[in-house]
């Protein structure tokens, strides 16, 4: 209780000190059934919402300032059973730069592969708890952050991940790269029988714009190569690595589009990456319907078939965000 009186005093300052007062409101409407019955993967249903609101102001068009709460209801549970997660964060944006600090949405701004970075990150870690930058120019651009997740106490052990991602290209052909590195380390009180673990992903990708020959829009192909390492330190001499081949296809067409990733090769290990990369062969399609798209309202209804070295897989999703602000 008196952490939330805190944060109430601290929005009402900066209501009440800012030069242009804005506000953003977010709830995210979730609907996720896992029928994974492989044995690869967790078989789950996650369902429920997560509402986000902040207040801040913006400074010379370009600096900009947020502070506000995001909390997680699923459904069927008791409303504390989710801590409410706090949104503070600076913001600077010009033409070629970007820049974040503090606890900001990871919604929108952060899109790697599944194979690096699960989706589970959206609902349970829905904040990037750290910095993010980005640099642009006329023909592409990189970014980066670092996402401090656990710090080190007695009991919890410290843990951050740091990744890199961006895109060179032209209008028909592209290079796309992403790199994530995750450290597991240990408690303060160095308990025996702790390790600390050590693991990279690297995923990298040639692809080819394909609206100028499909009667598709947002069409491309990409062929890529990912790389893991994984080592324990003191039970492992050297690294865990893993090689393998990645393809995808996307389309779309109306309100409707189709994605298909292929996966063959070595089985990698990435601590963070959705567990369906650990096996050597795998084939993902999703069928996916934007049955709602407007100024504020985006709904999204993917059907997802998973092919799991012969085994085969489905799941369904439901996205329903509404976003609206000043």
């Amino acid at each position: 209780m008196r952490n939330v009186l805190l944060i109430a005093l601290m929005l009402l300052a900066v209501s009440g000190f800012a030069q242009k007062f804005e506000y953003d409101v977010l709830f995210h409407g979730i609907g996720d059934n896992r029928e994974f019955f492989s044995g690869k993967a967790e078989s789950q249903t996650i369902l429920g919402e997560r509402t986000s609101f902040a207040i801040g102001t913006t400074l010379d068009e370009k600096h900009q300032f947020r502070i506000g709460l995001s909390h997680l209801y699923e459904f069927g549970s008791e409303l504390g059973d989710q801590k409410p997660k706090l949104t503070a964060y600076y913001h600077y944006e010009d033409k070629q730069k970007e820049f974040y600090f503090g606890a900001f949405p990871r919604l929108g701004l952060i899109d790697f592969p599944l194979a690096l970075i699960t989706d589970t990150f959206l609902y349970y870690r829905p904040n990037i708890e750290g910095l993010y930058g980005k640099y642009s120019w006329d023909w592409g651009h990189q970014a980066g952050f670092v996402d401090w997740t656990s710090r080190q106490t007695e009991t919890k052990r410290e843990t951050f991940m740091a990744g890199f991602s961006g895109e060179m290209g032209t209008d028909y052909i592209f290079f796309q790269n992403y790199i994530t590195m995750f450290h597991y380390a240990g408690t303060a009180n160095r308990v025996e029988g702790e390790h600390i673990h050590d693991n990279l992903g690297t995923a990298l990708f040639l692809g080819t714009n394909l609206d100028q020959f499909l009667p598709l829009t947002n069409a491309y192909f990409r062929l890529g190569w990912m790389h893991s390492k994984f080592k324990i330190r003191t039970v492992m001499d050297d690294f865990e690595t893993a090689n393998s081949m990645l393809g995808e296809f996307y389309g779309e067409l109306k309100s409707f589009a189709l994605r298909s990733t292929l996966h063959m090769g070595e089985g990698h290990h990435v601590t963070n990456g959705d567990r369906f990369y650990d096996v050597d062969n795998y084939w993902r399609t999703d069928v996916i319907w934007r049955f709602l798209s407007s100024k504020h309202v985006e709904g999204r209804f993917n059907l997802s078939f998973h092919l799991v070295e012969g085994d085969l897989d489905q799941s369904q999703q439901l996205s329903l965000i509404y976003r609206f602000g000043s």
